[in-house]
């Protein structure tokens, strides 16, 4: 008897302002119940959305994701990014029972690639335990230019400016079109996202303090941190924390206060993008419970 297994799947939007295609994507995703929506993070200045959903089942994510198919935050397309997380102690290499299947979480990252680049027409990159040397999303975005402005000032809009990739995608056609952009794909174990407000318009300096936070001798080397234009007066140290256990937003917290006040500014309180693991799983539990429920009573 296999212990329950539990995953979740977290897709990223380049769009908020964009209500009807939000509430169309949104509907789509509902179709498929077993995959659940459990949070939906929105920022209009980064006009960006981030969805989560849980379920025990890997088929339905795979299904509700390809359903789902300018501003501060970089963009590699419309889509930007899809990663796939084991959650209840599950381990990226355990395996799910499917009637006669056995099913990898990072082989449900592959087929969705695959469907992607080859249904959608959309070039598809491949990072994490779903990619065969385990490559990173970092260098995956280094290659393709994601850490560079490509509009006025620090704005993104769009995906890669040029129609030629510098990087060869795993699925898909090598080409880009700007309608669609490219997108990354992978399975990696569970990341928190917080993110530090400074108040100070001087983004050198809060490049400078990013990378101090995550910088080589730092003991915040789980930490990844980058300056983003966060409105007029405010930019966010917005970080990825990689061992949440080992190093949580506090501790972020506490360095990037500390480096603010060197270089004379001042943070604000930081925030999560996201419901912690644990908030998931019990949210999803939760809506499990009720939807046997409501299952029992229609039964004749």
């Amino acid at each position: 008897m296999l212990k329950a297994m539990l995953g979740c799947c977290k897709v990223y939007i380049s769009e908020n302002r964009n209500r009807a295609a939000l509430n169309s994507i949104e509907r789509a995703a509902k179709l498929f119940w077993e995959a659940r929506i459990m949070n939906k993070f929105e920022d209009e200045t980064y006009n960006r959305v981030v969805g989560s959903k849980s379920a025990a089942d890997p088929c339905p994510w795979r299904m509700a994701v390809l359903a789902m198919h300018c501003g501060s935050r970089p963009r590699l397309g419309v889509v930007d990014r899809i990663c796939f997380h084991p959650l209840l102690g599950a381990s990226l290499d355990q395996t799910k029972l499917l009637g006669l299947q056995t099913l990898w979480l990072a082989g449900v990252a592959n087929s969705l690639a695959e469907d992607v680049g080859s249904s959608l027409q959309v070039p598809t990159f491949l990072y994490g335990a779903a990619h065969e040397e385990g490559r990173t999303l970092d260098s995956v975005r280094r290659e393709l230019g994601y850490f560079k402005p490509n509009s006025g000032g620090e704005q993104w809009v769009g995906g890669p400016k040029s129609n030629y990739l510098a990087l060869k995608p795993d699925n898909g056609p090598p080409q880009v079109t700007q309608g669609k952009g490219v997108i990354v794909i992978g399975a990696t174990r569970w990341v928190d996202k917080y993110n530090v407000p400074v108040i100070s318009t001087d983004i050198a300096s809060v490049r400078t303090i990013a990378k101090r936070v995550c910088g080589r001798g730092s003991d915040l080397a789980s930490v990844q941190a980058m300056a983003l234009a966060h409105g007029e007066s405010v930019i966010e140290v917005a970080c990825n924390l990689l061992e949440p256990e080992k190093v949580g937003g506090d501790r972020v917290q506490l360095e990037v206060e500390r480096l603010a006040k060197e270089e004379g500014m001042r943070a604000g309180k930081g925030y999560f993008t996201d419901f912690s693991q644990e908030r998931l799983i019990e949210n999803y539990l939760k809506s499990d419970s009720s939807t046997n429920k409501m299952t029992r009573r229609r039964k004749p």
